[in-house]
This record gives structure tokens, C-alpha cells and sequence, in this order.
């Protein structure tokens, strides 16, 4: 039987969870995802706790605050102008806390996210934090197969 190992093609059932349950990512419902470890798809604590999991195990695991995606930073905290918003997405766009907007990376190849906190006049303030950054995270996972 194949086991988890560094560089491993997996295809998977996993829920991301903070301790309260909810989910953040959560692919039970749907068709499995397909990943490969290394390629920054999860993160490193995470890969780190599948190493040596069978093809076909079913586990759960908690991490303590900050070790699945680091600790929470208010620097990722941005304040950003309506003008360069409709410049750079939907000129009409309205937008409301707790929305999570999509922004292209400065090369244009890929994007990030951010979720709006407040709402001001002229300005947005955007956190680009993981939702569960600083936070313990309930991560369950069912191994479907392992190349």
C-alpha cells in the first residue's frame, strides 16, 4: 500500500476547519481534490502531518495558533482607494464587509484575496490575512490514493 512521502500526487477528501467546526475548505460534499505535496498547495504544517499516512486512512488533527498558516499580522491590514478598485475591477462593483475580493499580483500571472472589514467614504480596508491566521486549526482528510 502506498504511503505519504515528500514530492507524493494525492488525491483526497479534506476539510479545513478553525476549532469552532466551520469550515474554510471543506471538499466532502464534491469531487475530491487532487494535489502534489512540495507545491505549496497546503501548508508545510499541514504536509508535514500527512507524511506516512496510508492510501485510503481517515484522519483528524488539530494545530495549535499560528502553525498552519502563521501568526495573525495587522500590517496585512490595507486601506485601499475606491478609484484604484474600479480601475482594477468592475467600475459599479458594490462592496460590504466580511466580501472577499480578488486582486491580480503585480507580474499579473496570479491573484490574491482579501476580505473587506470597513467601508469608508473614498476607501476600503481590506485584511489579507488567512482566515485562520493566529488561529487553531481542525484539519480532517480522507486519502483516496497516493502516487
Amino acid at each position: 500500500m502506498n504511503t505519504v512521502q515528500p514530492g507524493s500526487f494525492l488525491t483526497l477528501h479534506y476539510r479545513l476547519a478553525g476549532l469552532d467546526g466551520t469550515p474554510v475548505v471543506d471538499t466532502f460534499a464534491g469531487p475530491p481534490a487532487t494535489l502534489s505535496l512540495g507545491a505549496g498547495q497546503l501548508a508545510p504544517a499541514i504536509e508535514a502531518r500527512l507524511m506516512g499516512l496510508a492510501e485510503g486512512a481517515h484522519a483528524r488533527f488539530e494545530l495549535p495558533a499560528g502553525a498552519a498558516f502563521g501568526e495573525y499580522n495587522p500590517d496585512l491590514l490595507q486601506r485601499v482607494k475606491r478609484a484604484l478598485l474600479r480601475e482594477f475591477g468592475e467600475a459599479d462593483a458594490r462592496y460590504e464587509a466580511g466580501d472577499v475580493v480578488s486582486f491580480p499580483t503585480p507580474d499579473g500571472a496570479g491573484s490574491y484575496a482579501g476580505v473587506v472589514r470597513e467601508v469608508g467614504p473614498d476607501w476600503l480596508l481590506f485584511d489579507f490575512n488567512h482566515p485562520l491566521a493566529g488561529r487553531p486549526v481542525q484539519f480532517e482528510v480522507q486519502l483516496i490514493g497516493v502516487l
